[in-house]
């Protein structure tokens, strides 16, 4: 079994921010693979369903971003989920807006949701599927991962989420470091 969470913070007011990309991953990812995701459980949105014949519980953590490890925490004890079968999809503001970037391990980098996670996990063994969200560019940093995409930004970031199960398909058929190979630095551009 897998669990596959996208961080974010609940609410219509945070529906197009920075912060929620995680949220709209988990919906593009609910609707590719036909998974409700409207059970409230754990503290989270969840919907439990199968992709590639794996069981997968797809979750969208409901206390906030700075909570999200209380609720994933709480799942994966309820399940007994090894931290390895843990995928979370996250905004990175270190990463240039629609760039991708997969993780097996390693601190939080900043991000509030992580450091919650990697707290009540106990472990930092666990997959993590970043979403360049850009530098704050001299804004402060709340209003910004609070803040929307601009419209280009916007189209940038749907291509990353629009290859997420691609990239989960591949972790659950030939492992992570596969998808890796695959998939780090989806997004580049000569610019950068």
């Amino acid at each position: 079994m897998y669990l596959i969470a996208g961080l974010g913070n609940p609410g219509k007011q945070y529906t197009d921010t920075r912060h929620n990309v995680g949220f709209k991953t988990i919906d593009y990812l609910a609707e590719k693979w036909n998974i409700s995701v409207k059970k409230i459980r754990f503290r989270a949105l969840i919907g439990e369903g199968t992709a590639l014949g794996e069981r997968v519980i797809l979750a969208k953590p409901s206390t906030f971003m700075n909570a999200s490890g209380e609720s994933i925490g709480e799942i994966v004890r309820y399940y007994n989920i090894p931290s390895e079968n843990v995928i979370i999809v996250q905004d990175d503001i270190a990463l240039p807006v629609g760039r991708l970037r997969i993780r097996i391990n390693g601190s939080d980098g900043g991000h509030n949701g992580i450091k919650s996670i990697l707290y009540h996990l106990r472990t930092d063994k666990f997959c993590r599927i970043k979403i360049g969200a850009g530098a704050p560019d001299g804004r402060n940093m709340v209003q910004h991962v609070l803040g929307n995409f601009s419209y280009e930004d916007g189209v940038q970031v749907t291509k990353c989420i629009r290859v997420t199960d691609e990239i989960i398909e591949t972790i659950l058929t030939n492992g992570v470091g596969e998808a890796m190979n695959r998939f780090n630095g989806f997004g580049k551009t000569e610019s950068v």
